[in-house]
C-alpha cells in the first residue's frame, strides 16, 4: 500500500469505527440521492489527505457516511475524471481507499449517452459492456 493511500485511510478510519460495506459513486445526475441518505458525516474531499478534488461543477466533492434503506453506505458525491487532467492512478485512488475501508460492494453511476432511439433522457440502464477509447487504462496494471 502506498504511503499516500495509507494516510487517507488512517484519516478516515479515525472518524468512523463502524463498517460501511456498500460504496456508491454518485456521478452526474445522481448527486441528489444524498437527500435520501441518513448522513452520519460528510467530509469534503479537500480535507482528506491526498484525495483528488473534483473540478466538475455538478460534483459536490464530499465523502458521505450514512445509511440508505437501513444499510451502512459510504457515498462519493462527485468523482474525478481523466479529462480533468488527473492520471488514471489518481482517478482510481478513491476506489482503493474505499476497498481498504471495508467496501465490498461498489455501485458506480454516470451520465451516459445511447444510440437506442427508444431510450429517453433520464432513463436508467445497466451497462454490461463498453468500448474503452482510453488505451492508457488502469486495467493493464495489477490491482
Amino acid at each position: 500500500m502506498t504511503q499516500s493511500r495509507e494516510q487517507s485511510i488512517n484519516f478516515l478510519k479515525a472518524r468512523h469505527e463502524e463498517q460501511f460495506p456498500i460504496g456508491i459513486i454518485l456521478g452526474t445526475g445522481l448527486g441528489g440521492l444524498v437527500k435520501d441518505i441518513i448522513i452520519k458525516s460528510a467530509i469534503d474531499y479537500s480535507e482528506i489527505p491526498n484525495f483528488p478534488v473534483s473540478t466538475v461543477e455538478s460534483h459536490s466533492g464530499k465523502l458521505i457516511f450514512g445509511t440508505l434503506s437501513g444499510k451502512n453506505i459510504v457515498a462519493m458525491q462527485g468523482r474525478f475524471h481523466y479529462y480533468e487532467g488527473y492520471s488514471m492512478d489518481e482517478v482510481t485512488f478513491p476506489i482503493h481507499v474505499l476497498k481498504e475501508l471495508g467496501v465490498k460492494y461498489l455501485i458506480v453511476s454516470n451520465a451516459c449517452g445511447s444510440v437506442n432511439p427508444d431510450f429517453k433522457k433520464t432513463d436508467l440502464m445497466i451497462m454490461t459492456s463498453h468500448i474503452n477509447f482510453l488505451f492508457d487504462t488502469p486495467l493493464k496494471k495489477k490491482n
